[in-house]
């Protein structure tokens, strides 16, 4: 993982992206890093799961609570980091309009295709196709390999047998007296989009018998028998990071209990799952609106004492950045780190216009309006003061507020645009 010291490292247009994509609420997944300030405790318990209990083969799901621009997607990544560093395989998932949580098949179909882990590139297909060539490497033959896949402990039989299926195709003559190298390639892609989960014909399937596809009865197979594989493969397990689940609360109520179902089946299907970790990213409206987990008896029996305690437990089912907000001094030293950036961005040097002194008064601004949580309206009142300061635009107090409110406002239009209803058409 990169250290906060590895900025001085980068390249102008690296530097540049960094604040492009933060202009637009973005933190780049490969510096997540850089923006690392607090949390320590939270992550602390975090990491001790991970090494005591999901890579012993426990499964386990926990939910992130904040407030839009508490820093949930950015606590993901570095979960997602922190994963990878430590040899597990890892998807993050955010539930959109293309990727709504009542479409469990259309979700899976996501999970599979963001997965990284210890193989080049990212999804399912990368995965096997590693995995085919180091099979060839070790020059397999299909008896011993397909007793080694039987054996393994929660491997579904499709799933076995559609591996042995890509395996025979990538290292055999064709297949079918006849069979052109396109049709071979044809018949590969068939499997490949099975894995995917997607709608594959079940008659082209049956020469490898794989006789099933993906649907919400057999989900939990699915998921046992990726993370079966990934264990086969050398990785840990896996970890899941599904963001903003609190889109939920904006649709109508058939399409909001078929989702809080998939969440309560995703729960099962995690705690009954060895060598997998789930987490759900939300806002505490979802825990605390009659539109939230509450309209829903099936999970809401499951969860309705995840937020009951005033305390902090850092090994509860609920990590609360809402109740730990960062410090004062934590975000002066993320204005620190922004500061660089910037400077290498643009090529120019930030220090005697862009105090600490100043950065921490935009923080007492902040604080004064009752927001010091919000990171990302932090991040933004930085940019916008950083872009000033670098055309030669000093400010004074008054400026530092219209600063503030400013960036405000575009942080609320952001929160809208992205609670708006989308799903029910």
């Amino acid at each position: 993982m990169k250290t906060r010291e590895d900025i001085d490292q980068l390249q102008p247009f690296q530097a540049r992206a960094i604040i492009e994509g933060l202009r637009k609420g973005i933190v780049p997944t490969e510096y997540v890093s850089f923006f690392t300030v607090g949390r320590q405790n939270w992550l602390k318990f975090v990491e001790e799961d991970l090494d005591d209990f999901i890579a012993e083969g426990g499964g386990k799901v926990r939910f992130i609570n904040g407030d839009y621009g508490d820093g949930k997607t950015h606590f993901m990544s570095i979960i997602q980091q922190l994963a990878l560093q430590k040899n597990f395989a890892s998807s993050f998932v955010v539930l959109t309009r293309e990727t709504p949580i009542h479409k469990f098949e259309v979700v899976y179909q996501e999970i599979v295709s963001q997965l990284r882990g210890q193989f080049q590139g990212m999804g399912i297909r990368p995965l096997i196709q590693q995995w085919i060539n180091e099979q060839k490497k070790i020059e397999s033959d299909f008896q011993t390999l397909s007793t080694s896949l039987r054996q393994i402990h929660g491997m579904g039989l499709s799933f076995s047998n559609a591996l042995l299926g890509l395996w025979q195709l990538n290292t055999s003559p064709p297949s079918k007296e006849g069979m052109t190298e396109e049709g071979e390639k044809d018949t590969q892609e068939i499997l490949y989009q099975w894995f995917e989960g997607k709608k594959v014909a079940k008659k082209d399937l049956k020469e490898f018998h794989v006789f099933e596809t993906l649907n919400k009865t057999n989900s939990k197979q699915f998921l046992q028998s990726l993370v079966a594989f990934l264990k086969f493969t050398k990785h840990k397990g896996l970890v899941l990071l599904l963001d903003e689940l609190e889109t939920i609360i904006t649709q109508g109520a058939s399409i909001r209990n078929a989702a809080y179902e998939n969440v309560r089946l995703l729960m099962d299907n995690t705690e009954h799952t060895q060598y997998l970790q789930l987490f759900f990213s939300l806002i505490p409206d979802v825990l605390l609106s009659e539109k939230g987990f509450k309209s829903y008896d099936a999970l809401w029996s499951r969860v309705r004492s995840i937020g009951d305690s005033e305390g902090i437990n850092y090994r509860g089912t609920l990590v609360d950045l809402h109740k730990t907000p960062l410090e004062r001094q934590e975000l002066v030293n993320l204005g620190v780190s922004l500061r660089k950036i910037h400077e290498i961005s643009y090529r120019w040097s930030a220090q005697q216009s862009v105090s600490c002194d100043l950065i921490d008064n935009i923080c007492q601004q902040q604080e004064k309006m009752g927001a010091l949580s919000e990171v990302r309206l932090f991040i933004k009142q930085m940019i916008r003061l950083l872009d000033m300061a670098e055309q030669g635009n000093s400010m004074d107090d008054t400026d530092l507020l219209q600063n503030l409110v400013a960036s405000q406002k575009e942080a609320e239009v952001e929160k809208m645009r992205q609670l708006e209803p989308a799903w029910d058409a």
